[in-house]
């Protein structure tokens, strides 16, 4: 049976991911700083702070993948983001390291390139453009899963959230949506692919209006079968209006915040 350590398993993530794999037959190792009530036989829990290789070693051992959903998932103050988000990933990959694991799903987010004009196609080869601290902190996540494979040959996958929800509640959803059927498929889908050395995939439904593609790693096994659309009619009726630079930049709220750009958006 193989053992998937998840770390951040009382988030929204987690909290939906971690029956699913249970039913999957996995042995999951739950981590989070809150404490946790094992769901089943093959779950066991782990409360404790990810900056303490303490707590690393006991998450990870045995473990062949682990699935990193912890940290700050918001815009906040800048040593919080390197603690929770650069210090303890550090750590989760010395740890996966010491304990020879094979692969680590890394929680990467669309705010790693919200700075990219609303409505552009991007490719998995996009470049950077992060709309946050935040997002900041994701491309160095992702900087830090090519250096581990590339020096100890740990496997990577980035995995790109765009909006996860239940459902869309708002237009720009239309195109960042990731529901939760897909979520459940794509997470699987990382777990199970073979050798895949270090790659990126959006992680996103199969939205009419969609801003990203995954077609360069059609290959991993992603078939999403959600759409924003079928919601599409409910959100456009009862859209709000939008800030500007919220409504022309991808990243939506997270790139109009603090922004005092004086080069003007093309049209304004």
């Amino acid at each position: 049976m193989m053992q998937v350590a998840m770390t951040g398993a009382g988030g929204a993530i987690g909290r939906v991911l971690r029956p699913y794999l249970l039913a999957c037959g996995y042995a999951v190792r739950s981590v989070d700083v809150v404490p946790l009530t094992s769901l089943g036989e093959t779950e066991t829990v782990l409360q404790g702070d990810l900056r303490d290789p303490a707590v690393i070693d006991r998450a990870l051992a045995g473990a062949q993948m682990v699935l990193h959903f912890a940290g700050t998932s918001v815009e906040r103050p800048l040593p919080e983001i390197i603690e929770n988000n650069l210090s303890a990933l550090h750590q989760l990959y010395e740890g996966a390291r010491r304990h020879g694991v094979r692969r680590v799903v890394f929680a990467s987010s669309n705010h790693a390139f919200g700075m990219h004009a609303s409505g552009k196609l991007l490719e998995l080869d996009a470049p950077y453009r992060p709309d946050s601290l935040y997002g900041l902190s994701k491309v160095w996540g992702e900087a830090m899963s090519r250096l581990y494979w590339e020096k100890h040959g740990i496997e990577g996958i980035s995995l790109r959230i765009g909006s996860a929800l239940p459902r869309p509640t708002e237009t720009r959803h239309l195109s960042t949506w990731f529901g939760e059927e897909d979520l459940r498929q794509l997470v699987r889908c990382c777990i199970e692919a073979g050798d895949v050395d270090c790659l990126a995939v959006w992680g996103v439904s199969n939205n009419t209006r969609r801003w990203w593609s995954n077609d360069a790693v059609s290959a991993l096994g992603y078939r999403p079968v959600q759409n924003a659309e079928d919601f599409a009619g409910t959100i456009l009726a009862a859209a709000a209006s939008v800030d500007p630079v919220a409504f022309f930049y991808q990243g939506g709220t997270f790139a109009a915040t603090d922004y005092t750009s004086r080069k003007g958006l093309p049209g304004g």
